[in-house]
């Protein structure tokens, strides 16, 4: 339970640990001391997040200067529930074995929507509507009115913050020095005794050691610089960030809110304060910010905070002027009849051509605009997100010239009759987003579910499948559709409990579908198993999801039709007898026609040298590991997984599946039949549903704290970790 590091005493809260836990530590070890980046990847169910934090926190306490705050990005809000439980059982040892509580504090950021515990707020469906009202009750300005005027309406769960950063009037409630505050306990502890909430936990991130927040957190969410944390980036995390697209209903939209500001701008005496404020330079506007975060700067340099506004958007009424213009070329650009591409610089170019629009003024557009609604005290929020994206595309657009593609369509391929125009701005270099927590620290990992070698033995995957007197499954052809039916019809007839089905796309997977149900197929798979199906409504692919796991529970288990790339191949894990067996049908590429894809390949080949037909492969084949993987959640757990499409078997396709995959696909398990699939998945059940004892497992893949000392063993673990 403790253990020696690379000279680093780490508390472990398990009797036992993985060898490839105690090597994932040991590189993390050396990563944290080589104070870089770093890419660390484990198969799936090897227990990466309590290596993550046990190494995380020992090396916190041993070295409070050099790590002050670990940020686990996570895509999911489960994810994070996971990572949060983990983090109480760790904690809980720790006070366990230092008779004392640890002064540490974990916090869980999710968006408004997921947190607010505002009785009439937190049931407002759209995230926007939730800002918008989250602003209109706990602006300063209107705190300021509340104290004047005690009849109007604010948040009572809002002033949740250090007594020495609160303003005058509001005494705030101190925050906790210690434990661990997670989404799901959010509404509970902060509904019961009125302290605490969203705005809590976004001004406590600055004295809690180690916070979790999904991606769009790590750039917005703070007030204030974060020290030195160390950046961790989840198994879930895509490495590009998403990116917002401007359709011609957006710039429509501006339209009003503009003429909104033009009104608001007779009040003079406000407005001839915020031009001295503006004078004096941006940081000297922002004395709002840790409370008005409605509207946070897109990722803009900090020295650009530190100079004063151009002149030419001063003063409110030449800045109202300067959007119009903005929006009316906007506006004329995406009315073209062709589809246009073009970088940046050029886009600013042809700006200046036409209306005379020079790049520095753009670069503030965002901080301006957030200043003149705060100056103005505008609340519903809601009416100024269309120009509020205008502003913040025109910040971005001026400060980043490379790395980014501008792609204007006007119409959908789908319709190219009926005009639809939408402005993409794509970024090509994913990193450039996180390069925005660069005054956060220097230490930044990747983890991600799969790749150093695993000591279970895994007869599981299998790899291309052919129908019986057909030819092997390729894209599909009715006699594919028809094999890929029979495939299912087999398993499931053998295969106990659940099986997940996945597919390259939604469309792909209601066309085989509706073949299935013509030729009877469907009605057959029915007598043996359930059939349930993930579609793209949440609510729908949620209930399905519940229903599948009852079905399993009752015992005659289920079959559950989903997607790759979909949300069930992203964050649900299916333990044990919920994913016995797992298939995937065909390989999962992304839509290669779209022309976002193609901008972001070009730019990959321009400046790293990485082919397009690399990419697209290593791309799809790590998700369709990541797919099987959902049936592995640990040592004790078995699944089989089939990949049912003869490019699996090729060298260049099987080559770029995780080592542990790779390791156990032997060439006696590729281009089976239907027929002897099923032969190999009846010996395969059989023998991994005999008896299993613990003590099998000592030694091997479960190590106590003696056998960790032995010489041999660390050895063996010196090897397992797999160096690219």
């Amino acid at each position: 339970r403790r253990l020696n590091i690379d000279g680093l005493l780490v508390y472990f809260p398990y009797d036992y640990i993985y060898p490839e836990q105690f090597s994932y530590m040991l590189e993390l070890k050396r990563t944290l001391d080589a104070k870089g980046h770093g890419v660390l990847e484990m198969p799936s169910g090897t227990g990466k997040t309590v290596s993550l934090l046990s190494l995380i926190v020992a090396y916190q306490r041993a070295r409070p200067l050099d790590v002050t705050k670990l940020i686990y990005c996570s895509r999911t809000v489960p994810e994070i529930e996971k990572v949060i439980e983990e983090l109480r059982k760790l904690m809980d040892f720790y006070e366990k074995e230092l008779g004392e509580k640890v002064p540490f504090l974990g916090l869980a950021l999710s968006s408004r929507k997921n947190l607010c515990i505002h009785p009439e707020v937190s049931l407002l469906r759209f995230g926007k509507e939730v800002d918008s009202r989250c602003l209109s009750l706990t602006a300063s300005y209107v705190r300021a009115q509340h104290q004047r005027d005690g009849s109007l309406p604010t948040c009572s769960f809002f002033e949740v913050r250090d007594p020495s950063r609160s303003p005058v009037g509001h005494p705030g409630v101190p925050l906790p020095l210690t434990g661990t505050q997670g989404s799901p306990t959010f509404p509970c502890s902060g509904g019961s005794d009125g302290t605490w909430g969203p705005p809590g936990a976004q001004h406590s991130l600055t004295g809690s050691p180690a916070p979790w927040c999904p991606p769009p957190h790590t750039l917005t969410s703070s007030p204030a610089p974060l020290g030195s944390p160390h950046s961790q980036l989840d198994p879930q995390h895509p490495g590009l960030p998403p990116f917002p697209l401007w359709p011609l209903s957006t710039l429509g939209s501006s339209h009003p809110p503009l003429s909104t500001l033009g009104i608001k701008e007779t009040d003079a005496r406000q407005l001839a304060e915020e031009y001295r404020r503006l004078v004096e330079g941006l940081r000297e506007a922002n004395m709002a910010r840790e409370t008005d975060l409605y509207l946070a700067n897109p990722v803009l340099p900090d020295e650009i905070l530190q100079e004063a506004v151009p002149g030419s958007i001063r003063t409110a009424e030449h800045f109202v002027g300067f959007l119009k213009r903005f929006v009316a070329y906007l506006r004329a650009r995406v009315r073209g009849p062709r589809v246009v591409q073009e970088s940046p610089p050029a886009f600013l170019k042809d700006l200046y051509e036409k209306v005379c629009i020079e790049r520095k003024p753009l670069r503030f557009c965002s901080e301006r605009l957030r200043s003149l609604l705060r100056t103005l005290e505008i609340v519903d929020m809601a009416d100024f997100s269309a120009i509020t994206l205008i502003a913040n595309f025109a910040t971005l657009v001026s400060t980043y010239a490379k790395g980014f593609t501008i792609i204007i369509e006007p119409f959908d391929d789908r319709t190219p009759t009926i005009s639809n125009p939408i402005l993409h701005f794509r970024c090509g270099d994913g990193g450039t987003r996180r390069r925005g927590q660069g005054c956060w620290g220097q230490d930044r990992d990747g983890a991600r579910g799969c790749w150093a070698r695993d000591n279970r033995k895994i007869q599981g995957p299998e790899g291309t499948l052919r129908g019986q007197g057909h030819p092997a499954v390729t894209p599909p052809t009715p006699a594919v559709i028809r094999n890929y039916g029979n495939l299912l019809l087999e398993l499931s007839a053998v295969v106990p409990d659940g099986i997940v089905a996945f597919f390259t796309s939604y469309q792909y997977m209601e066309n085989i579908v509706a073949s299935w149900y013509e030729q009877g197929i469907l009605e057959n798979i029915q007598r043996n198993k359930l059939i349930f199906i993930e579609t793209q409504d949440g609510a729908e692919t949620s209930m399905a999801l519940e229903k599948y796991q009852e079905a399993c529970e009752n015992g005659r288990g289920a079959i559950l039709l989903s997607v790759a790339r979909g949300k069930v191949s992203e964050g649900i894990d299916f333990v044990h007898h919920y994913g016995r067996a797992v298939i995937m049908f065909g390989v999962p590429y992304v839509y290669t026609q779209s022309r976002i894809l193609k901008a972001r390949l070009e730019y990959l080949r321009d400046q790293f040298q990485i082919r397009e037909n690399d990419f697209l492969t290593f791309d799809a084949m790590r998700h369709a590991a990541q797919c099987v993987g959902r049936a592995l959640r640990g040592k004790t757990d078995y699944g089989l997984m089939v990949f049912a499409d003869k490019r699996f078997a090729r060298a260049d396709k099987r080559g770029k599946l995780p080592r542990w995959i790779q390791e156990h696909i032997t060439d006696a398990n590729l281009n089976l039949t239907v027929d002897e699939a099923v032969q190999v998945a009846k010996f395969f059940l059989r023998q991994m549903a005999q008896p299993f004892h613990q003590e099998d497992q000592l030694g091997l893949s479960l190590l106590t704290l003696e056998q960790l000392q032995s010489e041999e063993v660390l050895q063996r673990i010196e090897q397992i970790a797999q160096q690219v």
